[in-house]
């Protein structure tokens, strides 16, 4: 009798007739099994599968030999990592091969190719990309701005503009040129005819306070006091801004007392370092940036007067397109002739204006314009300066 093969859970076990025959008569007694509905056994070999776990007892296996299957067609090669599941083929039986598909193997550590390394692939170069990061010892400093226009410039790679022209305006308190920087002394505001003062020079003046409206209070008063004091720190003239401790007779200037340390308070009140408290303070002012429409309050009839008694000066006044160099007088027997009901014509009075030429429809030329006295009445003198040609001079007794 041929030999039945059972699979139950992927394990093969080989029956012989006789452990068969036996197992039939347990199955009569018991009847635990139904019949089977095949009448005749068949006269091949066949393979039958099943899932379920066989019920039947196992005694023994005969020990059964190998049986030498018929020379067949060589096989495929495949590689060593992806082989084919092959199915040995018994004697008179369908022979069945089964290809697996390779399954691609993730790569963690090194390049690995999953061909073998005796073939090359046709048409492809691999090149290994390394990257070095090499990091300077010690502590690096980027290069300053000036270092930076001075490569810019030697490489020739830029056009840098004229510059610009530098600013002489004094501050008539601390003594230093131009605006200050936006902590510290700030911007410069016009106190008088070429008179200029720093914001907060003259806002931490002991005599100067602030409006709502922003208008700087007593500066002028401020300034007639500093110049009789001296500086504690630069022992300059020039100093307003005092310890606020009773009988110190400290002061300073607003730039030297940053310097010296000493320490501004909120209320706009400062104490010298020999008075300060130790440590920090929380109503201690550490930042002196002011954003606010701030200006010196001034008087402009006395502003005007002024520059009437000043005399002759080297400044320079100019409204619009006028350019005054003497506003003029006038004595008390001259002021019923020298006005009417819109102006006054002051003897003395100088005045030039850049406006086009009367011979050039494209050139410009300067006419300078004066008020004189000729017989008790004013005249009005136009002077007409233009290069390549003698002045012409122009006279009458009203403006126009």
């Amino acid at each position: 009798m041929k030999d039945i093969v059972f699979c139950s859970n992927n394990c093969f076990v080989l029956y012989s007739a006789a452990v068969q025959a036996k197992n039939s008569e347990n199955k009569e007694s018991v009847q635990s099994l139904p019949q089977s509905p095949m009448k005749e056994r068949p006269t091949k070999a066949f393979h039958q599968y099943s899932n379920n776990i066989s019920t039947l007892d196992v005694h023994c296996l005969p020990q059964l030999q190998e049986k030498v299957s018929p020379p067949s067609s060589p096989p495929i090669m495949f590689p060593p990592a992806f082989e084919a599941a092959k199915v040995e083929a018994k004697p008179d039986e369908l022979k069945v091969t089964v290809k697996l598909k390779p399954r691609l193997k993730a790569i963690h550590s090194s390049l690995e190719d999953c061909r073998p390394p005796s073939k090359k692939w046709k048409g492809m170069k691999w090149k290994k990309w390394s990257i070095q990061i090499v990091i300077p010892k010690g502590s690096f400093k980027p290069p300053c701005e000036e270092e930076i226009d001075e490569f810019l410039k030697k490489l020739g790679t830029t056009l840098k503009p004229d510059p610009v022209p530098k600013d002489y305006r004094k501050c008539c308190f601390c003594h230093e040129e131009g605006d200050g920087l936006t902590d510290g002394p700030a911007r410069l505001l016009n106190l008088d005819l070429d008179l200029w003062v720093h914001l907060n020079c003259a806002l931490w003046s002991t005599e100067v306070y602030e409006t709502q409206a922003g208008a700087l209070i007593n500066v002028e008063l401020a300034l007639r006091r500093g110049l009789q004091m001296k500086c504690m720190f630069c022992h300059k003239m020039g100093a307003t801004s005092g310890c606020h401790r009773l009988r110190c007779t400290n002061i300073y200037h607003f730039t030297c007392a940053i310097k010296a340390q000493c320490m501004f308070f909120k209320d706009k009140t400062m104490l010298c370092p020999m008075h300060k408290p130790k440590g920090t303070h929380e109503q201690e002012l550490s930042y002196f940036a002011v954003f606010r429409r701030v200006y010196v309050q001034r008087d402009e009839v006395r502003q005007i007067a002024s520059i009437v008694q000043r005399g002759e000066r080297d400044h320079t006044f100019r409204v619009g397109s006028l350019i005054f160099h003497a506003v003029g007088q006038l004595l008390p027997q001259q002021m019923q002739a020298f006005h009417s009901s819109k102006a006054l014509f002051p003897v003395g009075y100088e005045a030039s204006r850049l406006y086009w030429s009367m011979r050039y429809a494209n050139r410009r030329c300067r006419y300078l314009c004066s008020i004189e006295e000729k017989d008790g009445l004013p005249l009005f003198v136009i002077k007409v300066v233009e290069q390549g040609h003698e002045d012409l001079v122009l006279t009458d007794t009203t403006p126009k």
